[in-house]
């Protein structure tokens, strides 16, 4: 390690005694609630529903609609609606499924829910999306499945991942759950693989506390959504309060549902994503300006065919030109008040998968090399210009210290 401190013209880090360009953290992404929320969420409070009701039927109609699918089955979290598309698509025991190692766990773990075990694939090094002829390498006799997941916000590549999945018989399931109101040659995703998934978690661009939705085109896909989520019971709860008492179990299912008061907070802010998207591209095209010159660091691309949604805006270290680690650059941007993050720690190197799995190292290089290169910045839609600039000036101290 090469350390500096005390070299005339240096500026001093915060972490070494400095003072930070922020006093307060910059998160690297938050929720926005606005008055307008919470007085749709007080007149479900005030109303006959709390679950179940007629206000989840109204957001799912409503996100249907935005993401031009026939269906759409809301969940109570993201994850929920992995495994929800999962057990629709028909996964078990034995089955296989290849996914992208760069992803959070939860991709992953709703394939072994079901008995299901991922196959991993590498990405491409320019977008870190699912590599298509990664994937044809991967497919196997048991191969059922492809899990894309549109990393960061950027489309993967559904017209070739479509292809091989046509090709092979497969179901291809997408994880959008940073991707609501991203295009992919002028389509909206949610409109685009047999089953596509999103997240409703306070950092995505819409928020219902915890939650999540899956679309499809499919009838029978949908079907079997809304009773996987409902204890595999093939009637809601609303009907048998209104209509036919009894009710028969004819999945293996959970109580996965939303309830009425996080769908009305839901609808609130789907209203709202279109000038959420349209903030969310003002701040990555901030950030491209400003951050286009600073070397040591390679900038997240964005491809001809398609509109990220830019859930996250992960930069890339070039170690090679920095007296540092990543792990270390990482803890000085937080010191200055930038509450930078990773994402992610590849799956196949958690400790769970390491123990049932064993040691995948060199499985998908491309991803374990930029894995070690990653940083997110802040990206969120309340976020400003200045605390754009905020994040600028933090990197332009960080990287100059450490640059070799």
């Amino acid at each position: 390690m090469v350390w500096r401190v005390g070299e005339i013209g240096a500026d001093r880090l915060a972490a070494h005694g400095g003072t930070p360009v922020r006093e307060t953290l910059l998160a690297y992404g938050r929720q926005e609630v606005l008055p307008g929320d919470i007085d749709a969420v007080c007149e479900v409070l005030r109303s006959d529903w709390l679950t179940t009701g007629p206000v989840v039927e109204r957001f799912e109609s409503a996100f249907a609609a935005r993401v031009g699918a026939r269906h759409a089955v809301s969940f109570s979290s993201g994850t929920a609606a992995l495994h929800g598309a999962v057990f629709a698509a028909g996964l078990g025991d034995g089955d296989e499924a290849v996914t992208t190692p760069l992803t959070f766990c939860a991709t992953a773990n709703a394939l072994l829910y079901q008995g299901a075990t991922p196959r991993f694939a590498d990405v491409d090094p320019e977008a870190l999306l699912l590599d298509p002829e990664r994937v044809r390498g991967a497919l196997g006799a048991r191969t059922r499945a492809i899990v894309a997941v549109d990393y960061a916000g950027h489309p993967a590549p559904l017209h070739e991942l479509r292809e091989i999945a046509r090709d092979a018989g497969l179901v291809l399931i997408e994880d959008a759950s940073h991707a609501p109101g991203a295009l992919y040659h002028d389509a909206p995703v949610g409109s685009l693989a047999d089953l596509t998934t999103f997240s409703f978690h306070p950092v995505k661009h819409v928020t219902t506390g915890e939650g999540g939705m899956v679309t499809t085109d499919s009838d029978e896909y949908a079907a079997r959504l809304r009773r996987f989520r409902n204890h595999g019971i093939a009637t809601s709860g609303r009907e048998r309060q209104t209509g036919r008492w009894q009710y028969e179990m004819v999945d293996l299912g959970y109580n996965y549902r939303l309830t009425d008061v996080a769908c009305a907070l839901g609808l609130a802010q789907l209203e709202r994503l279109p000038a959420n998207l349209a903030r969310r591209r003002e701040i990555a095209a901030r950030y491209a300006s400003r951050l286009r010159d600073l070397p040591g660091l390679v900038l997240p691309a964005e491809r001809d065919h398609a509109r990220s949604a830019w859930h996250l805006y992960p930069v890339r270290l070039e170690l090679e030109r920095l007296a540092t680690d990543r792990d270390e650059l990482l803890a000085a941007l937080r010191a200055e008040g930038i509450g930078a993050n990773v994402h992610y720690r590849l799956v196949y190197q958690q400790p769970y998968y390491r123990e049932r799995f064993g040691d995948l190292s060199g499985c998908a290089p491309v991803a374990e090399d930029a894995e070690r290169r990653l940083v997110s910045l802040p990206m969120y839609h309340a976020m400003t210009d200045a605390d754009v600039d905020d994040v600028e000036r933090a990197l332009r101290r960080v990287l100059g210290y450490f640059a070799r």
